[in-house]
């Protein structure tokens, strides 16, 4: 017979057994080692590491994956990733206990720390051909279109975004100004400064954060309009194919239009230490999982000349692919090379918007830009910077002339592309891309649908192959010039011919391994041939007296100029060099030290190619002369030969024409004034130049007339003032104020106007004394600066207040300036009764509790005669 007590303890001992036994189980889970199945799934560096307090999962059902979670491993915590389905974050498992549940395909890491990859020096869009865009198509400025920007937030308040921003927000935290810049060099209008003025200067702007490193909502992206984000980020050298990478090409296939264009990183000159070419010098050295994806951009930064930077990151990817794909212009880092790639991007894909009125695919937008590129380092292709230099004019004129084609081509098929190649070409050049599927994270080899292409000359049938990199892990092998063979690894291939025949060539596109029908494709060819001028051009001054590189194109065999230069209306050209390297495309000249427009022209052997008209000056500052409630005056110097001014307002989003004039200031109602930013150019022989910075004109700093009024000494055996107008338009006399002891200013001392006055008491009162300046303007009108102090202390003295004083309250001892003062306090029978020591010129001083009473204060300054002061003590 069971008794109650006899049935609890059994249901006691079933539960602790039970308990025991989930627990052990648990433990047992986690301690159990990973079977090679188990083991694939994990991302490289999870493999030897229990401790990672993030990690993010793959599953193939999210319900079962919860159900074995909450069973198996009860204390973990689990997140889904948001619009990533599929995608969950775990907390408190261990990598490999995950990696051994059924429905999980692959653990990944998750919370790395982004970081930012560059500090800016300044951009330079000559290297890469913007500034003749700009000049040439002024039509293309990215409007309509928007980029987005993945990082830490940005300046919503820059005058570069306004009313062009999509989603700012008011509560952020400003944690640093690269993402500003970033903006600015993709976008930037211009608005404070010609410098302020990005790639496609007239696009929306975009933010998001860099907090999650899975790609943003696609949803989201695409309502807002974004076509192009830029990741100006990364993390650790990381070479493998995990769950980002893999995100990243799905939702370029999800999204064809959406450009993604990542900074390759700033860790050239480190090693991998993880997948096959760990501990190889200097190469694989890409920062972040993200940038092994195959459908997006890498960029890697040069200088000025064209030399990639020695910390920028170089390739190959983790799996023999060429990374990084591009190189461009960033003194010091990679992150705004990929800014201004980003902001040409969006150039491209407005070129092709306006021929049809969609955006292009993804795929295209490389074909074109890796097509155009100009090629530096090794010949052809390498790992240290891709398919080349960013060349943005020559990325317009491709899709301006039509020079793409796009097709589909299943397994096995092949599609036929016919180019015919003009007479006096220099060489071809050929690009396909494709958007790839995303492969199986941990894939040995991240490429899927495999396509080929072969370069056919119809005449002759003569076939030229595409340029292919060694991958083998060895530093030699890596460094080996590209040679032409069937690509079997990268989604992008490029042929190039050297002087080619004229006449008709065909491309063939084959599929040799397309597990999903059709694959679409992008082509994108170009005939390279004679010169070009892309720097100077109308759309920027050339710095009077400084030094700046003249830029041109050449596509031709090696050859000597002669540079020249003149000024607009001159009949003689003035050397600049004899003898020129062609090939080079680029000399060092200082321009002349005047304000003129200019041409330059090369004389080489197939003639005179003169330059675009620019200007050379320099920056025309407009001043606030003064900014008073009811009005503002601007001026600015006069510029020789320049007939009128055109002074800009800022408008909804850019500075707009304000006024034309002949005079070299300009009165602002209040009205107008609340335009706040204002800027102006000359005008010359009918050209307008560079207009220069736009000040805010009701910052507070220039005041009405008065700049500033401080004394030049505050003691002194002399009472001066330094009084500063920013003008004297209209101003009839300047006063000097002291007040009185009745509270009333008197004045001391009148001056002619003038925009830098001492002005000076000559007759101040011993002690402490408050004074103004007044301007009096023939509006008529009185202006007051603010009330300044001064101590007059003649020599050999110290001034001591307040007298009396109340025990406790401090003294002030007023001293000779720099010397220190050294104070003893006796009462009235001679007793010392205090010393003290004091550095300053004007010093508060709180004295022992003396008790009330009449006391001496006996004061030395420096080597100087002891001063006896009374005092009284209340």
């Amino acid at each position: 017979m069971f008794t109650a007590a006899r049935v609890r303890w059994g249901l006691y001992w079933c539960a602790v057994t039970f308990l025991v036994g989930l627990a052990t189980s648990h433990a047992t889970l986690g301690q159990q080692p990973a079977t090679p199945a188990a083991v694939a799934k994990l991302a490289p560096q999870l493999r030897a590491t229990s401790a990672v307090s993030a990690l993010r999962v793959r599953v193939t059902d999210v319900a079962a994956f919860q159900a074995w979670l909450y069973r198996e491993l009860p204390a973990a915590k689990v997140l889904a990733e948001l619009h990533h389905s599929g995608l969950l974050q775990v907390r408190g498992a261990a990598p490999a206990a995950l990696a051994r549940c059924p429905w999980v395909a692959y653990v990944d890491v998750a919370a790395r720390t982004a970081r930012e990859e560059r500090q800016l020096n300044g951009a330079d869009f000559t290297l890469n051909t913007v500034a003749p865009v700009h000049a040439r198509y002024p039509q293309l400025a990215g409007q309509g279109l928007t980029a987005s920007v993945k990082e830490n937030p940005l300046d919503i308040n820059d005058i570069d975004f306004k009313g062009r921003l999509v989603n700012p927000d008011p509560q952020a935290v400003l944690l640093s100004s690269h993402s500003t810049i970033m903006a600015t060099i993709m976008a930037g209008a211009g608005n404070s400064s010609p410098n302020g003025k990005g790639v496609a200067w007239q696009a929306r702007i975009a933010q998001s954060s860099y907090d999650n490193l899975l790609p943003d909502d696609g949803t989201l992206l695409a309502r807002q309009g974004v076509s192009v984000q830029n990741h100006s980020y990364g993390v650790a050298i990381e070479n493998y194919y995990g769950l980002e990478a893999r995100a990243y090409d799905q939702q370029t296939r999800q999204y064809p239009g959406l450009l993604h264009v990542f900074s390759s990183g700033n860790s050239g000159n480190q090693a991998s230490t993880a997948g096959p070419y760990t501990g190889l010098a200097n190469v694989a050295n890409l920062t972040g999982q993200f940038k092994m994806s195959k459908n997006t951009l890498s960029v890697g930064a040069t200088d000025a000349v064209g030399n990639v930077a020695a910390l920028s990151s170089r390739g190959p990817a983790y799996d023999g692919r060429v990374k990084p794909e591009l190189v461009a212009y960033g003194d010091g880092g990679s992150s705004e090379a990929a800014a201004l790639v980003s902001g040409v991007g969006l150039l491209v894909q407005q070129a092709y918007r306006n021929q049809h009125n969609a955006l292009p695919p993804a795929a295209l937008v490389k074909a074109v830009l890796l097509n155009s590129a100009d090629d530096t380092g090794r010949p052809a292709v390498d790992f240290v910077s891709g398919y080349g230099q960013v060349d943005a004019l020559g990325a317009v004129q491709t899709v301006v002339d039509g020079r793409y084609r796009q097709g589909t081509v299943a397994q096995g098929q092949e599609q036929l592309i016919s180019l015919t190649v003009p007479s006096g070409t220099h060489r071809v050049k050929v690009t396909l891309t494709w958007s790839d599927l995303e492969a199986t994270e941990n894939a040995a080899q991240a490429l899927v649908n495999d396509l080929d292409i072969t370069l056919v000359q119809a005449a002759t049938g003569q076939r030229w192959l595409p340029w292919v990199l060694s991958a083998y892990p060895h530093l030699d092998s890596l460094a080996l010039p590209a040679r032409r063979r069937p690509d079997h690894l990268n989604n992008t291939e490029q042929i190039t011919i050297e002087t080619p025949t004229p006449g008709l060539y065909q491309l063939r596109v084959r599929g040799y391994q397309v597990q999903q029908d059709p694959q679409p494709f992008s082509v994108a060819y170009e005939f390279e041939q004679g010169f070009q001028w892309t720097h100077p051009t109308q759309a920027r001054n050339l710095r009077a007296a400084e030094a700046t590189r003249l830029r041109w194109h050449w596509r031709g065999p090696a050859a000597a100029g002669r540079l020249e230069y003149k000024a607009v209306g001159q009949a003689t050209w003035k050397t600049i060099a004899a003898s020129v390297d062609v090939a080079a495309q680029n000399y060092l000249w200082t321009a002349p030290d005047t304000t003129a427009p200019m041409q330059v022209r090369m004389r080489t052997g197939i003639g005179n190619i003169e330059s675009d008209t620019f200007f050379v000056a320099r920056p025309l500052t407009l001043e606030v002369a003064y900014a008073c409630t009811d009005e503002t005056l601007l001026n600015w110097r006069r510029v020789p030969g320049a007939t009128h001014y055109q002074v800009y307002a800022l408008g909804a989003t850019h500075l707009e024409p304000f006024r034309l004039l002949t005079d070299t200031a300009i009165l602002l109602t209040a009205s107008e004034a609340r335009a706040r930013y204002f800027a102006v150019a000359p005008i010359i022989r009918g050209k307008i130049g560079e207009r220069g910075s736009s000040p805010n004109v009701t910052d507070a700093t220039y005041g009405c007339y008065i700049r500033s009024f401080l004394s030049r000494q505050v003691v002194a055996d002399t009472v001066q003032f330094q009084l500063v107008l920013g003008t004297t338009y209209r101003v009839k006399t300047v006063a000097l104020e002291r007040r009185d002891s009745e509270g009333v200013f008197r004045t001391v001392q009148t001056a002619a106007p003038a925009l830098s006055l001492v002005l000076t008491d000559p007759r101040p009162a011993v002690g402490r004394a408050e004074y103004r300046a007044r301007v009096d303007v023939d509006v008529p009108r009185t202006l007051y600066s603010s009330v300044e102090e001064a101590f007059f202390v003649p020599r050999n003295e110290v001034l001591v207040y307040p007298v009396p004083v109340v025990a406790g309250e401090p003294l002030t001892l007023v001293g000779p300036k720099d010397q220190p003062l050294r104070v003893r306090v006796y009462d009235v029978l001679g007793r010392l009764r205090s010393e003290v020591s004091t550095e300053g010129t004007v010093n508060s001083v709180v004295l022992p509790a003396l008790g009330k009473g009449t006391f001496l204060l006996r004061i030395s300054a420096g080597g100087g005669a002891e001063i006896t002061r009374r005092i009284l003590v209340l």
